[in-house]
């Protein structure tokens, strides 16, 4: 049975020319859910930056935020002024994507379309808000994240979370509503083949020198720290090690100076960000090994795109990490400390075909189960029970007042 089209009103306060991985999943399942005939719109921030493809992308006035001078909140007001084209446009759903402006414009937005309003809970705040509000002490901060989070998720019709992990974090908070765990899958680009060679030939890395590699945001949450101590204790093993930083964010002055401090700059490399669609896969495959140590990823899709292009993993497996992250199956789990990560990528650099395996298994297990596609046609089932649901729910509001008007008139 053939699936009804259907037209999506995505809402963010977060998306390209901002680069996170919350810009990267609309991407993704915007394609996705296009390539299967379906049509969506986004409103998001305007940059106030010349972006590719905007026809679909509804661009509005935003706020700066001070604490966080990349990103930026959209002006509540300027947005609910489409709402008269918005009526036009006849949406089945709103899918918000932040938990910022967006969230609040979203149910604004589906009581007045009358149409269901759901939220993806793309980021772990309760692990997160506390490196933005440093004033705040720690276990208020946690406080208000988990408190903010229950009351805006029971807010919206359905919650999306991005790992079965995520959503019993969710749960335990007291969310109540339908929630469906659907992770980003990669897009079939993240397959491709790539010249890590050349990668390496560009950025003065010597072709036989170990590699490992970061890609993210550079930010406090990622615990990066973790990975430059890792690296000064690996050197004893491993002098000529390399770890590769690629990606930016508001750590970056910190790492520097933590790599400084740690007499490791020669073993260091901050490359900044790369476009995922000419460099960043031969990035990935230049790497011997991709380390990750971030404990508040709702899901971790650099993971697994680092395994599409055949790079073993070696990461801590804490919350959405741990969804994704299958010892043996292109990963080695490492515990939250440094000797017993140090010992697993060692493992790795001291026994090439072992890597090469791992790294085998690796694109096997991406390719298998973490296309893209196959999580947008989950999205997209998704949405029609939704619908469906309100659907039946308005015919039996409407029977109901009916009834009760029917019986107020024979009262007359």
């Amino acid at each position: 049975m053939t699936m009804k089209s259907l037209k999506i009103l995505f809402i963010s306060d977060v998306y390209f020319p901002r680069i996170n991985g919350v810009s990267t999943s609309i991407r993704t399942f915007v394609e996705q859910l296009q390539a299967l005939g379906h049509e969506v719109h986004l409103i998001a921030p305007d940059y106030q930056v010349l972006t590719q493809d905007e026809a679909w992308i509804k661009r509005i006035p935003a706020h700066s935020i001070y604490f966080d001078p990349e990103d930026k909140l959209i002006k509540f007001g300027e947005a609910m002024k489409l709402l008269p084209a918005l009526e036009q446009e006849k949406y089945d759903m709103i899918h918000v994507h932040t938990p910022f402006v967006a969230h609040y414009l979203g149910l604004k937005l589906a009581a007045k379309l009358n149409i269901p309003c759901i939220e993806t809970y793309h980021t772990f705040f309760e692990d997160y808000l506390h490196h933005y509000l440093p004033w705040v002490p720690k276990y208020l901060a946690k406080g208000l994240a988990r408190m903010i989070s229950k009351r805006q998720c029971n807010a919206v019709d359905a919650i999306v979370a991005p790992s079965a992990p995520m959503l019993d974090v969710l749960r335990a908070y007291g969310v109540k509503v339908n929630a469906e765990v659907i992770p980003t899958g990669l897009q079939a680009r993240s397959f491709e083949e790539s010249n890590g060679q050349a990668f390496r030939l560009k950025y003065g890395i010597a072709l036989d020198r170990p590699m490992l590699l970061y890609v993210g945001r550079v930010a406090f949450e990622k615990n990066i720290d973790f990975l430059l101590e890792m690296t000064k204790s690996l050197i004893e093993k491993r002098p000529n090690v390399l770890l590769v930083v690629t990606g930016e964010g508001p750590a970056e002055a910190h790492l520097h100076q933590l790599a400084k401090t740690l007499d490791i700059e020669k073993n260091v490399k901050f490359i900044g960000y790369l476009d995922r669609n000419t460099e960043l896969n031969a990035c990935y495959e230049s790497a011997d090994i991709f380390v990750f140590s971030s404990k508040s990823e709702t899901q971790g899709l650099v993971i697994l795109e680092a395994m599409a292009q055949g790079t073993p993993v070696v990461a801590i497996a804490e919350l959405g990490t741990a969804s994704i992250l299958i010892e043996g199956k292109g990963a080695l789990i490492a515990q939250d400390n440094i000797p017993h990560f140090v010992e697993k990528v060692n493992q790795l650099l001291t026994y090439p075909e072992h890597r090469f395996e791992l790294g085998r298994q690796a694109k096997i297990y991406a390719l298998d189960k973490w296309t893209a596609k196959f999580q947008a046609q989950r999205m997209a089932h998704f949405y029609s029970q939704l619908i469906d649901s309100q659907s039946q729910k308005n015919v039996s509001q409407s029977v109901h007042v009916s009834q009760k008007n029917q019986i107020t008139a024979d009262g007359i």
